[in-house]
């Protein structure tokens, strides 16, 4: 079977497909069907959005400010 990709449109065979589903308290927030070349995109684009940004500031330690 050939379906097209999510990310890109082409045909891809489901032995080449890679399935994307993410959940948030049991409920699909977004499920994609990708090729690999999409797939290693989403992979990229999720790892930079996850991953914690450095300041801009001089320290490089996290502030907790407790009233």
């Amino acid at each position: 079977m050939s379906d097209p990709c999510d990310g890109c449109g082409r045909a891809v065979e489901d032995a080449l497909a890679r399935a994307v589903q993410l959940q948030v308290d049991g409920s699909t927030v977004d499920d994609q069907r990708l090729c690999p070349t999409c797939f290693a995109d989403w992979i990229t684009k999720y790892e930079d959005q996850m991953s914690p940004k450095q300041s801009s500031g001089d320290s490089t330690d996290s502030e907790i400010i407790v009233d």
